[in-house]
């Protein structure tokens, strides 16, 4: 014997779910009104090397931006006039980059630093560590880097190089996922 279900009991099992999807559309079209946050806003490195004086543009506010990490440790070469003593964020080698696109791994140092965005970091810690001893590292995918323009160290720099340290984007943080 089967038994029937009420009316309004079927009516009430069509329009729950109805209702569910209704509140569901009105949130989604509510949440999409405006500009995103400007915290959640990620910059392309084309973006920033677009600019002329990123730490002007941006100043040391921080922002994320989405590159190719390229790094350069055991062959890379410092300047011949560079000082033994230089700060962290004056330092040549080892040489990292985030860069528009992946490099090609034959690229020399100095098309590299020609097309790439610097990168420093005190401690040198937030980096990907490297797969190797010596020579490339390259990333298989674009990284989520956080930090910030023009830091206060970019005091300390020679004066000769004083806008490319401010112009140095200073890590606090790499996420090796853009999602």
């Amino acid at each position: 014997m089967t038994r029937l279900i009420p009316r309004s009991e079927r009516v009430a099992w069509i329009a729950v779910p109805i209702v569910l999807v209704i509140v569901l559309v009105v949130f989604l079209s509510i949440g999409s009104l405006g500009a995103p946050r400007a915290e959640l806003e990620r910059i392309n490195v084309a973006e920033v090397l677009a600019v002329t004086d990123p730490a002007t543009t941006y100043g040391d506010a921080e922002i994320e931006i989405v590159g190719w990490y390229a790094s350069r440790a055991g062959d890379c070469e410092a300047p011949p006039d560079e000082p033994i003593a230089v700060t962290w964020l004056d330092r040549t080698c080892p040489l990292r980059l985030l860069l528009a696109e992946q490099p090609a791994t034959g690229a020399a140092q100095v098309a590299l630093e020609e097309i790439g965005l610097r990168l420093a970091a005190p401690s040198g810690e937030p980096f990907p560590p490297r797969s190797e001893p010596g020579g490339w590292h390259l990333m298989l995918e674009p990284l989520i880097v956080t930090g910030h323009f023009d830091d206060p160290a970019s005091a300390d720099c020679a004066p000769s190089r004083t806008a490319r340290c401010r112009a140095t984007f200073v890590v606090t943080e790499v996420d090796g996922l853009v999602h």
